[in-house]
């Protein structure tokens, strides 16, 4: 090989074990979980506080109005939204380092929940536990995809989505038992499992190269691909793409018109997965669960029901890990649109149904609170299966392939400002989505809500066909032996 070259291509003798990647994912997926376990937290808790549950020794019991359950369901988003936007500049210190600190503040702030003795509190915990988790968030998707192989990277990014219905999946079984503050005592050991786990895995080489590190890069790689494994063409390609962004930002800094270029595709992308994904309805079902189906059930348990659509998640779940790497994410994204289009204004529809049909038996009985026989629940299987259809088309599309692409399409120099926009853009849409929920259910009526989000969803069926890009099969940029030519086409040296 000529003197001067920079990457030696050497023939690898080893195939990349996957076995340590999976074990690293799985140890950083422990903050998704907990995450989780806060997402199912607040369906359950807020019916527990609307039937004055949760008495704490000498405490008073705390009642909640609509409104006041619409702020502690949206408070922890509001959080969210502002970690994400601290995650992004918080990354520079190190994918695992954070991961662990933010982790104690995580699990304090359910341990507040347990104690509180009042609604305001429970706004106050509500937004810092939201904080801390949006930053274990935006930092674990990251990191997976910074040490995973293009092979895997679906499957291991799907692995986040999968703990997390899990830990829904544990808060509506468990919150169908325990009142709100046992339900949080319980919620208050994840993040401590994610410190002790997050000990026990090395930094992402990619971050260690980037701070010139590299040495431990080599070990962090050698330790993820596995002992055997030859990482000699790996690392050298990582260190020469880090190597040249970082010397062109040096010698070269971009002008703002050159990082817009660089940015405003993703990020546009990005962003628009985010909004459809949140105003989907997916977040009113996460949050008001139970509230929602004791409007629409004539007999069926509506916890019951709560947790079956949650374990459907999770299967859901299980199964995106593998189509995302092998259908692709455009495939997955369209057909994920329609099904969630047409279970949507299914489900409106069987909600105006139900109210009509109450009204109607009011009027014509004088307001008895006794039930028609159209509502005694012999029909409550088909709301069920609506909801059960979103959940298995979200499930498998747009919910694990938008946080998927937040850390795929951004370049590595601009990709913890990019994740970090995202994430936040996501959170604030989560927050309106949320909070709204309640308005939208007095203003248009429960059917009525639900038709707008399927409205919605055929809107995001438009802007996946027209925007989103496929890539399944394509290396991340410092991993990709082409990239310093791409740094010297999209930076021009300055005249």
């Amino acid at each position: 090989m000529r003197r001067g070259s920079t990457v030696h291509h050497v023939t690898s003798k080893k195939s990349p074990k996957y076995l340590s990647q999976f074990l690293a994912a799985f140890a950083v997926s422990l903050g998704p979980f907990a995450a989780g376990l806060g997402k199912g937290y607040s369906s359950p808790a807020i019916a527990s506080l609307q039937d004055h549950q949760g008495t704490w020794r000498n405490s008073t019991v705390l009642t909640v109005t609509p409104q006041q359950a619409s702020w502690v369901a949206s408070l922890s988003l509001l959080g969210a939204l502002f970690g994400a936007l601290l995650g992004g500049f918080a990354m520079r210190f190190g994918r695992r380092r954070i991961l662990i600190v933010t982790s104690v503040p995580f699990s304090m702030s359910w341990i507040a929940t347990v104690f509180a003795n009042c609604v305001e509190m429970m706004f106050i915990t509500a937004f810092l536990g939201g904080f801390c988790c949006s930053i274990i968030l935006t930092v674990t998707q990251v990191y997976i995809s910074e040490i995973a192989v293009r092979d895997i990277r679906g499957i291991l990014s799907a692995l986040q989505k999968i703990v997390g219905h899990m830990g829904m999946l544990l808060s509506f079984s468990v919150g169908a038992w325990l009142d709100w503050r046992q339900l949080a005592a319980i919620v208050c050991l994840a993040p401590l499992l994610l410190c002790f786990g997050a000990l026990y895995v090395p930094e992402s080489p990619s971050y260690l190269a980037l701070c010139g590190r590299d040495a431990e890069a080599a070990r962090s790689l050698q330790w993820l691909r596995g002992p055997t494994a030859d990482i000699r063409l790996e690392l050298a390609t990582i260190r020469t793409n880090v190597l040249a962004s970082r010397q062109n930002h040096i010698l070269r800094p971009p002008a703002p018109r050159d990082i817009m270029n660089r940015l405003w595709k993703p990020a546009l992308t990005t962003c628009g997965l985010m909004f459809f994904q949140r105003f989907s309805g997916a977040n009113a079902f996460n949050f008001y669960a139970v509230s929602i189906f004791r409007q629409t059930f004539g007999g069926m348990n509506p916890h019951g029901a709560a947790v079956a659509v949650c374990f459907v998640q999770l299967l859901a779940s299980l199964l995106s890990g593998l189509l995302i790497d092998t259908v692709g994410r455009i495939p997955l994204l369209i057909a994920s649109s329609v099904f969630m289009s047409l279970a949507l204004a299914g489900f409106g529809s069987c909600a105006y149904y139900v109210s009509h049909q109450r009204l109607k038996f009011t009027s014509n009985n004088l307001g008895t609170l006794a039930l028609t026989p159209a509502m005694g629940g012999e029909h409550d299987w088909i709301p069920l299966l609506c909801v059960l259809i979103f959940t298995i088309a979200f499930s498998l599309g747009i919910s694990p392939i938008s946080s998927l692409l937040s850390s795929e399409l951004f370049p590595l120099e601009y990709r913890a400002l990019g994740s970090s926009m995202a994430m936040s853009f996501s959170y604030a849409c989560a927050f309106i989505g949320v909070k709204t929920f309640v308005d939208f259910q007095e203003w248009l009526g429960l059917h009525g809500a639900f038709w707008l989000y399927a409205a919605i969803s055929m809107a995001g069926l438009s802007f996946v066909i027209c925007f989103v890009p496929e890539t399944k099969g394509k290396d991340m940029d410092e991993m990709n032996p082409k990239y310093v030519q791409s740094l010297a086409i999209v930076s021009p040296p300055n005249r």
